[in-house]
């Protein structure tokens, strides 16, 4: 395997001056990340710069779902229900670690959004669209089977539910492992690195000038394309170009809240229909509740989105809505999230109203910019980003490119067999690490998490490694933390804590535990200042103190 460590940085960066690349990627949440291993596997010369971490975004803040969109039927978006459906079972089979299903239960009551009747057909109609595996088909349940699979339910006006397959995602893992599984192909890829202006050559874009924001020091690369796949950001590339016009983002808000299973006992999950005709996920997970989310429109900073108190009360109002037996305040959530949608505007509608489609913009000095989409749909709209980019770049090194490689491609940590293989691959993983006096939880969570890059971790709990840092860490925790900082780029306590392993979100108590020992690690790895240490330290707490309704810290401090 690659090393794909943060000490990588500088040399990346020093080395991409003097290349002349195919393609540059401005951005590092899925979508970007989906069109870098697309481009590299076509044999692309690739880079990506990421101005935070990996994923830090929208990439890490959504609702953690795989899905087809249902509610889009509603909005007749036939061809996006379509093609998105299509693709979870794409990303299921290419990374069955990060992915898993999940039967979903749509309650139906007496003058709902959702009827009876309206409910099957619609059901039936998403099953057929995308092209929904026969075991994994809908199903319809009466009132008593309705309450069965979910008694905390409000029983009043309750007359039945539908029964249907979404997939569960760890949003974050998934970016990092694609990113990872490019960079394995050939591209380079860098996070905190912030493109300050764009270049050009007869009023054609011809790279980037980007500054590393540990070092403070700016490099300018050049390159054929430039992709601006910014997310939210999108709109202040455009600016940079001059290209802002005509259609613009709109963005919205969503907010979720993680609640202990000790509070809210849910184990089956619910997308039910709140007062105000939005929809709203409840999804157990790891011992946890997490409930969402919310959608309004948003204009203050982009990097980080705030969750209010108005956020929290109106989520908690659902619950108690639709599950009048759990009695929740403010107290109960253990964390957080709010992610930005960065929509396409559509005039006169609502956040709810607004589609969820991805669109692809040129610009007259070349610049492509892709805005919108989801999550689900990240492979199919880099495969047509890319399509987009080859057809002037035949045109103009007069030779074919190749056609997208990327469908039947495993992620990093997906070559476990496949989907059809994985529970036998977990099952055999997890015994091994038993070995290691894990409890069979812990175990299995490992690999869950890492896929077939389990092995690596495996290596560093039975390696004495002398170059290490010095540490009273668990060998199961420690060999988690080497792992991410020389293969995933890890640079600091968050993107750990956050991004790699999500125990910020769905297992607070495990950070509060390790997080004065990982801080010192990562210390100890890139030789940090005590000045440094003691930054990290402080941010770290003022998230954790802060988490019940407040935002991550993006503060990015220079490693002295």
């Amino acid at each position: 395997m690659n090393s794909f460590s943060g000490k990588q940085r500088e040399s990346v960066l020093q080395a991409s001056e003097h290349e002349r690349y195919d393609v540059i990627i401005i951005g590092g949440g899925i979508t970007g990340a989906g069109i870098a291993l697309d481009a590299t596997t076509r044999g692309l010369k690739t880079a990506l710069f990421e101005m935070q971490d990996f994923a830090a975004g929208t990439s890490s803040r959504s609702t953690k779902l795989i899905h087809g969109g249902l509610r889009y039927l509603k909005q007749f978006e036939i061809k996006l229900v379509a093609d998105v459906g299509k693709e979870r079972a794409i990303v299921y089979e290419n990374g069955p670690h990060v992915t898993t299903p999940e039967w979903m239960l749509l309650p139906i009551y007496k003058g709902g959004t959702f009827g009876k009747f309206s409910t099957s057909i619609g059901l039936r109609l998403y099953d057929f669209l995308a092209g929904v595996k026969r075991y994994e088909r809908r199903k319809m349940l009466n009132r008593k089977e309705t309450l069965n699979k979910a008694p905390l339910l409000k029983k009043e006006g309750l007359l039945g539910g539908g029964y249907y397959v979404e997939y569960r995602t760890d949003d974050a893992r998934l970016t990092i492992e694609v990113v990872k599984k490019a960079v394995e192909q050939g591209a380079q890829a860098v996070n905190y690195t912030k493109v300050e202006s764009l270049l050009y050559e007869d009023e054609k874009v011809s790279g980037v000038v980007v500054k590393d924001l540990v070092t403070g020091k700016e490099y300018k690369v050049l390159a054929k394309r430039v992709i601006n796949a910014t997310g939210p950001w999108v709109d202040q590339i455009r600016e940079i170009d001059g290209s802002k016009e005509n259609k613009t983002l709109k963005l919205t808000k969503g907010v979720h809240i993680v609640i202990d299973q000790k509070k809210f006992p849910l184990k089956q999950a619910i997308y039910y229909d709140t007062k105000d005709g939005r929809m709203v996920f409840a999804i157990p997970r790891e011992g946890k509740t997490y409930v969402g989310t919310t959608d309004t429109f948003y204009q203050d900073d982009l990097a980080s989105p705030t969750v209010t108190k108005e956020d929290c009360d109106y989520l908690i109002t659902t619950i108690h809505d639709m599950f009048p037996k759990v009695k929740l305040t403010l107290v109960d959530i253990e964390s957080s999230w709010a992610g930005l949608r960065p929509l396409i505007h559509e005039d006169g509608k609502n956040p709810s109203e607004i589609s969820r489609k991805d669109e692809i913009w040129q610009s007259k000095s070349g610049l492509i910019t892709i805005a919108g989409g989801k999550l689900t749909g990240f492979r199919k709209m880099a495969e047509q980003v890319v399509d987009t980019m080859i057809e002037s770049l035949d045109k103009e090194q007069d030779m074919p490119l190749g056609t997208c490689k990327t469908k039947n491609l495993p992620i990093s940590g997906g070559d476990v067999g496949g989907s059809k293989d994985y529970k036998q691959f977990l099952a055999k993983k997890t015994r091994q690490l038993l070995k290691y006096d894990l409890d069979k939880m812990t175990a299995d969570k490992l690999v869950r998490l890492y896929g077939s890059n389990i092995d690596r971790i495996i290596d560093y709990m039975k390696e004495d490694d002398s170059n290490a840092p010095k540490t009273d860490l668990p060998l199961y925790v420690q060999a988690m933390l080497l792992y991410s900082l020389e293969h995933e780029m890890t640079l600091n306590p968050l993107d750990f804590f956050v991004r790699r392993t999500g125990s910020l979100y769905f297992d607070i108590n495990w950070v509060l535990t390790f997080k004065k020992q990982v801080t010192s690690y990562i210390a100890s790895y890139y030789r940090w200042s005590n000045q440094t240490k003691s930054c990290y330290e402080n941010s770290l707490d003022q998230v954790l103190g802060e988490s019940r309704i407040a935002p991550l810290d993006r503060t990015i401090i220079k490693i002295r």
